[in-house]
């Protein structure tokens, strides 16, 4: 699909001039509101004069120079579409993103922004906050499954969450899936008022959460009646293989053995798992195993399988959370 006309109008000994014409994208979405966002994108090439005209750019200055700015205006274009919208912030990012990795000398660890991740809706940076936070995204780049195992509040989810949609932005994935045992409805599902669906969402909805801070809600909602976004109970997976797709199970506590075996052999090819919970709040009937106790006596051994265990230094909710959690803690201990 030709997103630009190009059109070469002129050439004056070493200068040019060209005439790009855009299509399939809204010109407002590249210029902005009184071409607040063109005047922004001006500033990345100072060699060049760029006028801006209905649904046309006129460039002028050296050749080399306007091939650059065809190149890196397609480069907005497409984050476009990978974000669902182009803000400053994401034009700085995919403007400077190049030039960064060409002349930095920056070393990881060194670097304040080597612990971003994506950047969310608004263009605010999501990155890992915590020790355990940085070892799962660590882990990642050399497992395909990841158990991430933690208290309440220290982003096991949402981190999850945020390391599938890098995932897919990047084309390393086709699909994602998010999915947790609706334990929690027990028998009163059916009792429940409107379709499976309805009944389902306020559990599945601390998932919707996540993605609603990394993509647009319109975008968001497109992606899910595609079904390349999917939102499902455990149940739903029996059966299924799911190759090309980022998987999260979360709240992994509340899966019996039999179901996190059935879902850990969903896994097709070009796939990566991530597996959330907190052992410390197994909501099973009847006094039911742990699939996910289970998975961490088994699975140790396993090349390609890792368990992050984040602690109280990993919360990032509101400081008395840790607190809280001490003192639960301290209760728990047996007096001797």
């Amino acid at each position: 699909m030709n997103i630009f006309k190009f059109v070469a109008t002129k050439k004056l000994t070493h200068l040019a001039e060209k005439i790009i014409t855009i299509r399939h994208i809204e010109p407002i979405e590249i210029f902005g509101v009184n071409d607040e966002k063109f005047n922004h994108i001006r500033q990345y090439f100072p060699k060049l004069r760029l006028v801006a005209r209905g649904d046309e750019i006129k460039a002028m200055g050296e050749e080399k120079e306007i091939l650059v700015f065809e190149r890196k205006l397609k480069k907005l274009v497409d984050a476009y579409y990978i974000e669902g919208i182009l803000s400053i912030p994401i034009i700085d990012r995919y403007l400077q993103d190049e030039e960064n990795r060409r002349v930095s000398k920056i070393t990881p660890e060194k670097n304040q922004n080597a612990d971003i991740i994506l950047f969310g809706v608004s263009g605010s940076m999501i990155k890992a906050r915590t020790p355990g936070q940085r070892k799962m995204v660590h882990s990642l780049e050399n497992n395909d499954v990841i158990f991430a195992i933690g208290p309440a509040g220290t982003g096991k989810t949402y981190l999850a969450v945020v390391l599938a949609v890098r995932a897919w932005k990047n084309k390393e994935v086709k699909r994602i899936i998010l999915t947790r045992p609706a334990v929690e409805a027990g028998e009163n599902l059916g009792f429940l008022p409107g379709d499976m669906k309805e009944k389902l969402d306020p559990y599945m909805q601390p998932l919707y959460d996540a993605l609603y801070d990394m993509i647009p809600a319109e975008k968001l909602n497109q992606l899910i009646e595609a079904r390349t976004i999917q939102i499902a109970p455990l149940a739903f997976m029996r059966g299924r293989t799911l190759d090309h797709a980022f998987v999260i199970l979360d709240e992994a506590q509340n899966t019996t053995e039999s179901q996190m075996k059935m879902f850990l052999t969903r896994m097709g090819t070009n796939a990566k798992f991530i597996i959330t919970g907190d052992v410390t709040q197994i909501d099973l009937p009847n006094r039911q195993p742990s699939g996910l106790i289970q998975a961490m006596r088994i699975l140790r051994k396993i090349k390609g399988i890792d368990f992050i265990h984040l602690g109280k230094e990993d919360v990032v909710r509101h400081p008395l959370v840790k607190e809280i959690l001490d003192s639960y803690e301290k209760n728990e201990q047996p007096k001797s």
